[in-house]
């Protein structure tokens, strides 16, 4: 299925007091020419709470929560209210779509918000997915809306992931990088934060974003939105614009969902062999290996995985809660703690 997410920040819509409606329309075009051409779109946009501050009449990025959620919860509307006019010019319908990370940590909100998206694509309906900032306190006090992209390109199985911002791509040591096949700490070490006060996020977030994408298969792309014809460019000429992430081997969608949406309940501990046979042998997690047991967990949940030295290298669904485990920890019993197929390196 060809299957497109684009991430657009707050730079992108927003700067120096004013809306950028000129590059706007510009993305748009694009985005209704893809449509035309037979990709499915899903929008992910930031934008809400500096459009709220703009209405607001507030000049920098407030430190109270209250009034965090105030600009979101007014800039939502003015920001579904700027794209369904941009829209509106090309016949295309538009859905908001508001996340929390809740939707993506519970297995049945996570196949619902799936099952929603899809069908609103089948209807040839641009879904515009931001996040639920005016009651996810987590995501406005320390994320911002690229890890959210990924995630949502995990959930429909995109093609690409093309995150649009206001600089080139990544730089490192002072020159642009083109492609990078695998994101090295040194990489994300030199990576920077934003200091812009009317956003967060910033280029680091951008690469753990990048991570988590190219691990589930997904191409991911880091550019200007300022490049003349950017999407088009990338999608129909296949052109490597901005820093390209080449993608890995795809994760089943079950393996995707455990290894970066659901919430780790607790942690099991493994003794060197057992690390080995995980991961050099792809076996399941045995009894027999385990040392320790942190935390209280029932069956199905998703349990982190560590080396006796405390390092975690795995997440997986567990076959048994955790008083169950810690009593059979280093015996051998009939079934697996955690099977190969609901267990994903990290």
């Amino acid at each position: 299925m060809k299957r497109i997410v684009i991430k657009i920040g707050s730079s992108i819509i927003y700067k120096q007091h004013t809306i950028n409606y000129s590059l706007l329309k510009k993305i748009v075009y694009q985005i209704n020419i893809l449509h035309t051409q037979g990709w499915k779109v899903f929008l992910v946009s930031s934008g809400a709470i500096a459009l709220g501050m703009k209405y607001l009449k507030i000049y920098s990025r407030p430190s109270q929560m209250s009034i965090l959620q105030s600009c979101a919860s007014v800039g939502q509307v003015f920001l579904m209210e700027l794209y369904n006019k941009l829209f509106k010019k090309h016949n295309r319908l538009c859905a908001q779509v508001l996340l929390t990370w809740e939707d993506f940590v519970e297995r049945a909100r996570y196949l619902n918000a799936q099952r929603t998206l899809l069908k609103l694509s089948e209807f040839n309906i641009l879904p515009i997915i931001n996040e639920n900032d005016t009651v996810s306190v987590e995501e406005i006090k320390f994320g911002d809306n690229d890890r959210l992209s990924s995630l949502v390109a995990c959930l429909v199985d995109a093609k690409y992931l093309i995150i649009l911002t206001d600089v080139e791509g990544l730089f490192f040591k002072g020159k642009l990088l083109n492609v990078v096949e695998d994101i090295s700490d040194e990489i994300l070490k030199e990576a920077k934060d934003t200091t812009i006060h009317t956003r967060i996020g910033g280029m680091r977030s951008k690469i753990e974003a990048a991570r988590i994408a190219t691990t589930c298969g997904i191409k991911v792309h880091i550019c200007s939105a300022f490049i003349k014809d950017v999407l088009l460019r990338i999608v129909v000429e296949n052109e490597n614009l901005g820093t390209v992430f080449l993608p890995k081997k795809v994760l089943k969608a079950k393996k995707r969902w455990i290894a970066f949406s659901a919430k780790s309940k607790g942690k099991i501990f493994v003794d060197k062999g057992a690390k080995e046979a995980l991961i050099f042998r792809n076996c399941s997690l045995l009894s027999p290996g385990i040392i320790d047991v942190e935390g209280e967990f029932k069956k199905s949940d998703i349990v982190e995985v560590a080396s006796s030295e405390g390092e975690v290298f795995a997440k997986g669904m567990v076959n048994f809660d955790s008083s169950f485990i810690n009593k059979m920890k280093g015996k051998k019993i009939d079934k697996e703690i955690i099977h190969r197929d609901y267990l994903v390196l990290i």
